[in-house]
C-alpha cells in the first residue's frame, strides 16, 4: 500500500504526507502462537496510537506490516477506521476502504468491519456512502442503526430518522442511550409531542432516565415543542445536570417567550458552579435583548471576555443581535469588527440592526461592504433591503434590490417576494405588486397576507375582498392576519358595515380577534365619524381579556374626544391607572386632549404636571386647552415656558397660540408672534396661522386690516378664512366687502349650503330682507337645505342627541319650556337674543 497518504494533524484539509521507506525485516517465521502474540502487539500498538491522536505513526506502523507480509486482522482495520474517525481524516479513511477492499471478501465483509465502515462515512457527514453501506450490511446491529440514526438526525432528516428508530425496533435490536437522543431531537424538530411522549415512556420503561445525555434531550424535545412545565419536570427529576442540560432548559425558555425565567436559571446556573458554553450565553443574551435588559447583556458580554471564549459565529452574532436590539449600534460595530471570521448571518445582523433603528445610510454602507468582501447576499439581506426601500419610499433602489433577485435566482424565495411586494405597495405601485405576486408559483399564506395588507393600505376593498377568497379558493385557509387586512381596507374606503361584518364573520368561524383586529377596527370606526361604535368595541375588546396598546387607548380616548364623553374618558384613564400602564407621552397628550375638549381643563392640568419628561406634543395639548377655554394668559405664559425649556415649538403650536389670542381678543401678541416670533424659529406661517390672525383681526373690528392681509399672505384664501371675515362684515353691517366676499366663497364652494346662510345673515344684520327672501329662494331652486345645528349631553351612561327642530326627545315640551324661560330672562336682564 505504497500511495497511502494521510493526514497528521486534527483537520481534514492539511496536506497529506509520504512515510519514507521501511527497512526490509527477514520474513516473520513465527511460530502460531507467537504470530498471535505479535499480531496483539500490533493491534495494541496501532489503537494506542490512534487514541492518541498519531494516525501518521498507525499508519507508518500498518505499512510496515504490510512490507512484511504480516497478515492483518479485522481488528487492526477497525483502529484505522476508528483513528481516521477521530481526526476527521476523511480521505486517509477512503484509502483505508480502499485497502479493505483489496483484502478480500474475508475481510471486507466482516461484520465488525462494515459496522466501522458504517459508523466512520456517517460520522464524515457522507450520507450516500454510509446509507449504502448500510443497507448492504449483512448483520445490522445496534451500532450501525445507532449511526445512520445520528446521521439522519444531523442531516435534518427527520422523519426518516423517525422511521429508522422505529423500523430498528421492528428488526429486534433495542436503541440505547446513543441512538434515543437523536430520536428526540427528531421530535423536537417536528414538533411531534405524541411520539415525543412514547419514546419518553421507552426511556422509563428501559431504566435511561439516569442518563444525562437522554435526559437532556428529553429537556430539549419538550422546550421545542412548546411543554416547557414538562420539560422543568425532568430538569428538575435529574439526578446529574451538565452544562447541556442546563443550556437545554435556558434556551426553552427563550424560545418560549419566558425570558425572565430564562435569566433565573442562568443566575442559578452560575451560583451552582456550572461552566457556561456560548450556547449558555448566547440564549442569555437573546433573553436580555427581549426584555430590552441593558445591564444584563452587558454583563453577559463581560463573561464571555472573562471565559475567553472566542467571538465565533455563533457567540459573536448573539451579541452583536443583543446590541442592535437594545439600539446600541456602536457597540455592535466594535463587535462586529473583533471579529475574525464573519458569515453572512452576521453581516445580516449588522444590516438589520440599522434597517430596524432607521439608520439606512449606515445600512447600505454594510451591503456594499459586504459586496467588497465577497459576502453573498440571502434571502434575509434582500428583505432588509427591500424593507428599507419600503420605510423610505425608494422605488429607485426597491427596483435594483428586485433585479438582483432575478438575477440571483431569489425570485421564488417566500420571504423575498413578500417584502417586494409590500416595497411596491409603499411605493404607490400596486400593479407591480401584483405582478409579482402573480409571477410567484408556490404561494404560502404570509404570501398571499402580503398582497391583502397592499390592496388594504391602499383602500382597495374590492379587490381586497376578491383576494380574500381567491385564497380560500386555491386551499389557503385566511388567519387572523388575513381578516385584519380585509377589515382595515374596508374601513379605508368607508364602508363601516361591511368591516362589522367581516369582524362578526371571523367571529362566528373561531377565528379568534386579537389586539390588531380590536386596535384597527376602533381607529376606523373614529375616524369614520362612528366614535359611540368605537367605544363600545373598546368596551367589548375589555370584557374579552385583550389588554389594549398604546394605539388601541389613544384611539378609544379620541373617540371618547370627538363625542365629549367625559365618563368614558375617566374610564378609560382609571383603566390605565389601575393597570399601571406607563403614563406615555402619547397617552398623556390624548389625556390632555380629551379633558380639555370635555370642559375639564384643570383635570388636563393635572396630568400635564404628571409628565415628567415632557415633549412638544404634550405642550401643543395642553395650549390648544387652555386656548379653547379662552384662558390666553396661561396659554401664552406657557408657550414662554415652552421656549425656556429649550424646546422649540412648530407649526401646531404656532396655530394653538394664534387661536387663543384670537379666543381672547388679544391683537397685538396675535400680530407680533405672526411677524416676529415665527420667523425666528423658522416656521412658515401656513393657511390656518393667517386664517387665525384674519379671524382676530375682523373680531376686533380691523376689518381693514384684516381685508390687507388676506390680499397679501402668499396663500389663496380659503372657505374658512372668508367665512370668519364674512362673519364681522355682518356684525358691523359691511355689506359691500360681505357681497364680495360672498361671492368668492360661492365660487370655491358653490354647493355648501352654509356659505348661502352666511350671506342671508349679512343681508338680514343690514335689514335687506328682500335680498333675505331672494337668497333663500336661490337655495330652494338648488335644493339646498340649511344643515342644522346639533348637540348633546351625557348624562350617567346615557346620551342624549339634540338637532335644531326636533322633538322626538322624551322629554322635549319641558326642555323647551326651559329654554322659553331662558330667553325670558336673558330678555330682562338686557341681552335679547337674535333669532334668524
Amino acid at each position: 500500500m505504497a500511495s497511502l497518504f494521510v493526514a497528521t494533524a486534527r483537520n481534514p484539509n492539511l496536506m497529506p504526507f509520504k512515510f519514507a521507506k521501511p527497512r526490509k525485516s527477514p520474513r516473520c517465521t513465527a511460530l502460531p502462537e507467537t504470530a498471535s502474540v505479535v499480531r496483539k502487539s500490533y493491534l495494541h500498538q496501532i489503537a494506542s496510537l490512534c487514541k492518541n491522536g498519531q494516525l501518521g505513526e498507525a499508519v507508518g506502523l500498518f505499512t510496515a506490516m504490510e512490507s512484511e507480509n504480516f497478515r492483518i486482522g479485522p481488528g487492526i482495520y477497525g483502529e484505522l477506521l476508528q483513528g481516521c474517525l477521530l481526526e476527521r481524516a476523511f480521505f486517509t479513511g477512503q484509502q483505508v476502504h480502499a485497502r479493505i477492499l483489496k483484502s478480500g471478501e474475508s475481510i471486507a465483509r466482516n461484520e465488525f468491519v462494515e459496522t466501522k465502515l458504517v459508523i466512520f462515512y456517517a460520522k464524515c457527514n457522507a450520507p450516500e456512502t454510509a446509507i449504502q453501506l448500510f443497507r448492504r450490511l449483512e448483520a445490522q446491529n445496534v451500532f450501525s442503526w445507532a449511526a445512520i440514526i445520528g446521521l439522519l438526525s444531523r442531516m435534518d432528516s427527520n422523519e426518516e430518522a423517525l422511521l429508522g428508530f422505529c423500523q430498528m425496533q421492528k428488526n429486534g435490536f433495542l436503541p440505547d442511550n446513543f441512538v434515543i437522543p437523536n430520536a428526540l431531537k427528531a421530535c423536537g424538530a417536528l414538533q411531534l409531542i405524541g411520539f415525543g411522549k412514547g419514546v419518553h415512556g421507552y426511556v422509563h420503561k428501559m431504566g435511561f432516565d439516569g442518563c444525562v445525555f437522554v435526559g437532556s434531550s428529553l429537556v430539549d424535545m419538550y422546550g421545542k415543542c412548546n411543554l416547557v412545565e414538562d420539560a422543568r419536570k425532568v430538569f428538575e427529576n435529574m439526578p446529574e445536570r451538565n452544562t447541556i442540560a442546563w443550556n437545554s432548559m435556558i434556551v426553552g425558555f427563550v424560545q418560549n417567550g419566558l425570558d425572565e425565567e430564562a435569566m433565573q436559571m442562568f443566575y442559578d446556573m452560575r451560583v451552582e458552579g456550572v461552566e457556561q458554553t456560548r450556547v449558555t450565553l448566547s440564549a442569555f443574551l437573546s433573553a436580555s435583548a427581549n426584555l430590552d435588559a441593558l445591564e444584563e447583556g452587558r454583563q453577559g458580554h463581560a463573561l464571555a471576555i472573562v471565559h475567553g471564549l472566542e467571538l465565533d459565529n455563533i457567540l459573536g452574532s448573539s451579541i452583536i443581535n443583543y446590541y442592535a436590539k437594545v439600539g446600541l449600534l456602536e457597540d455592535a460595530e466594535r463587535v462586529f469588527t473583533s471579529m475574525f471570521e464573519k458569515d453572512v448571518v452576521t453581516w445580516n445582523l449588522l444590516v438589520c440592526g440599522y434597517v430596524q433603528n432607521g439608520d439606512f445610510e449606515k445600512a447600505l454602507n454594510v451591503c456594499q461592504l459586504m459586496r467588497s468582501e465577497n459576502v453573498r447576499f440571502d434571502s434575509v439581506t434582500l428583505t432588509s433591503i427591500l424593507s428599507m426601500c419600503a420605510d423610505t419610499i425608494n422605488l429607485k433602489l426597491g427596483k435594483e434590490g428586485h433585479c438582483y433577485c432575478i438575477r440571483n435566482n431569489f425570485e421564488s424565495d417566500l420571504a423575498v417576494a413578500s417584502s417586494t411586494i409590500s416595497m411596491y405597495a409603499k411605493c404607490k405601485r400596486i400593479n407591480s405588486a401584483i405582478q409579482v405576486f402573480k409571477s410567484t408559483t408556490k404561494r404560502d399564506l404570509v404570501l398571499w397576507n402580503s398582497l391583502l395588507a397592499a390592496y388594504a393600505d391602499l383602500g382597495l376593498s374590492g379587490e381586497a375582498l376578491k383576494l380574500f377568497y381567491q385564497m380560500q379558493l386555491d386551499g389557503v385557509p385566511p388567519n387572523v392576519i388575513s381578516y385584519n387586512s380585509v377589515i382595515l381596507a374596508f374601513l379605508r374606503n368607508g364602508q363601516v358595515n361591511e368591516a362589522k361584518d367581516m369582524f362578526s364573520q371571523m367571529q362566528s368561524l373561531n377565528v379568534l380577534p386579537n389586539l390588531v383586529t380590536w386596535t384597527t377596527l376602533i381607529s376606523g370606526l373614529t375616524q369614520n365619524g362612528l366614535s359611540s361604535d368605537a367605544v363600545l368595541i373598546f368596551r367589548q375588546m375589555l370584557e374579552a381579556g385583550i389588554q389594549p396598546s398604546i394605539v388601541t387607548i389613544v384611539s378609544a380616548l379620541s373617540a371618547c374626544t370627538d363625542l365629549a364623553l367625559l365618563q368614558y374618558g375617566r374610564t378609560i384613564h382609571g383603566f390605565i391607572t389601575r393597570h399601571d400602564l406607563c403614563l406615555s407621552v402619547l397617552i398623556a397628550t390624548s389625556l390632555v386632549d380629551m379633558y380639555a375638549k370635555c370642559g375639564c381643563i384643570y383635570q388636563a392640568k393635572n396630568v400635564f404636571d404628571m409628565v415628567v419628561n415632557k415633549e412638544l406634543p404634550i405642550y401643543n395639548a395642553m395650549i390648544s386647552g387652555y386656548a379653547s377655554h379662552g384662558l390666553a394668559a396661561e396659554a401664552l405664559l406657557l408657550f414662554k415656558h415652552l421656549e425656556g425649556v429649550g424646546i422649540e415649538p412648530g407649526s401646531i403650536t404656532f396655530t394653538c397660540i394664534l387661536s387663543a389670542c384670537n379666543h381672547a381678543g388679544l391683537v397685538n401678541e396675535g400680530l407680533e408672534i405672526l411677524n416676529d416670533t415665527m420667523p425666528k424659529y423658522c416656521v412658515k406661517p401656513s393657511m390656518e396661522h393667517y386664517g387665525c390672525v384674519v379671524s382676530l383681526l375682523s373680531k376686533s373690528g380691523n376689518l381693514d386690516k384684516a381685508y390687507e392681509l388676506l390680499q397679501t399672505m402668499p396663500h389663496e384664501p380659503d372657505a374658512h378664512i372668508l367665512v370668519s371675515l364674512l362673519a364681522s362684515c355682518k356684525e358691523k353691517h359691511e355689506i359691500e366687502l360681505g357681497e364680495y366676499l360672498s361671492e368668492q366663497l360661492l365660487q370655491l364652494e358653490p354647493d355648501n349650503s352654509g356659505n348661502y346662510v352666511a350671506l342671508s345673515n349679512v343681508y338680514a344684520a343690514a335689514g335687506k330682507w328682500n335680498v333675505v327672501t331672494e337668497v333663500r329662494n336661490q337655495m330652494k331652486e338648488k335644493g339646498m337645505r340649511k344643515n342644522p345645528g346639533c348637540s348633546w349631553i351625557q348624562i350617567g351612561q346615557e346620551l342624549s342627541v339634540f338637532v335644531s327642530g326636533d322633538v322626538s326627545h322624551p322629554k322635549s315640551d319641558e326642555i323647551y319650556a326651559t329654554l322659553a324661560l331662558l330667553g325670558m330672562e336673558m330678555h330682562f336682564m338686557g341681552h335679547a337674543p337674535t333669532i334668524y
